[in-house]
C-alpha cells in the first residue's frame, strides 16, 4: 500500500479536509472484520453499524474522534461540505464508548446519482478535557450536521495535529432510504 500521505493527497483529503496528512493510518473495522483501507469502496449497507477504531495512544491523553463527508451532496457540488457523521470528544485512549458524544454515529448515505463520496475518519489529540458548546445530535437527526468544518472545530478547541486517519468511499445503495428515514426521526 502507498504511504498514507500520498493516498490522502491523491484523494484530495489534503486539502479538502486536512492541511497535512496524518502521522499514522487509523485502523477502522466494521462488523464481520470488514476494514477501511485508505480509499477502498464500501457500501452504505456495510457501514451502517458503528465501527471499532484503533490508533497509537499515549497514556493519560484524551482524543477527539470524527467522521466527515466532504462531498455533500456530491464531489462536483460540495455545497454542504462537510457533513459530519460522528463526533466524540474526551475519549480516553481509544475507548470511544467512554467519550462525550456530540454527534451520534450515522453511516454513509450518499444521495442517488451523486457518485462516490469520501468518508474520512479523524483522530486528534486534545490539549486537555474539552467543555464543548456544540449541539448534541442523536442518530435520528440530520439537523446541524451539514456545513461542518473540521478545520474550524480543530481551531476552536485548540486540538493538535491529526494523529491518525483513514477513509473509505461509498455510493448510493438500497440502504440509503432507510438511513434517511432514520435521520428524519421516524
Amino acid at each position: 500500500m502507498a504511504e498514507p500521505s500520498a493516498l490522502f493527497t491523491k484523494h484530495k483529503i489534503v486539502p479538502d479536509v486536512l492541511d497535512a496528512a496524518p502521522k499514522s493510518l487509523l485502523k477502522v473495522t466494521y462488523a464481520g472484520g470488514l476494514e477501511v483501507n485508505a480509499g477502498n469502496e464500501l457500501t452504505p449497507s456495510q457501514v451502517k453499524g458503528m465501527p471499532q477504531l484503533d490508533w497509537p495512544v499515549e497514556p493519560d491523553v484524551l482524543y477527539t474522534v470524527m467522521l466527515t463527508d466532504p462531498d455533500a451532496p456530491s464531489r462536483e457540488n460540495p455545497k454542504f461540505r462537510e457533513w459530519h457523521h460522528w463526533l466524540v470528544v474526551n475519549v480516553p485512549g481509544n475507548q470511544i464508548d467512554k467519550g462525550d458524544v456530540l454527534s451520534a454515529y450515522v453511516g454513509s448515505g450518499p444521495p442517488r446519482g451523486t457518485g462516490l463520496h469520501r468518508y474520512v475518519f479523524l483522530v486528534f489529540q486534545q490539549p486537555q478535557k474539552l467543555s464543548c458548546n456544540e449541539p448534541r445530535i442523536p442518530k435520528t437527526s440530520g439537523d446541524k450536521r451539514g456545513k461542518f468544518s473540521t478545520a474550524k472545530f480543530v481551531a476552536k478547541y485548540k486540538l493538535g495535529n491529526c494523529v491518525a486517519a483513514n477513509f473509505f468511499q461509498a455510493q448510493y445503495d438500497d440502504y440509503v432510504p432507510k438511513l434517511y428515514k432514520q435521520l428524519s426521526g421516524k
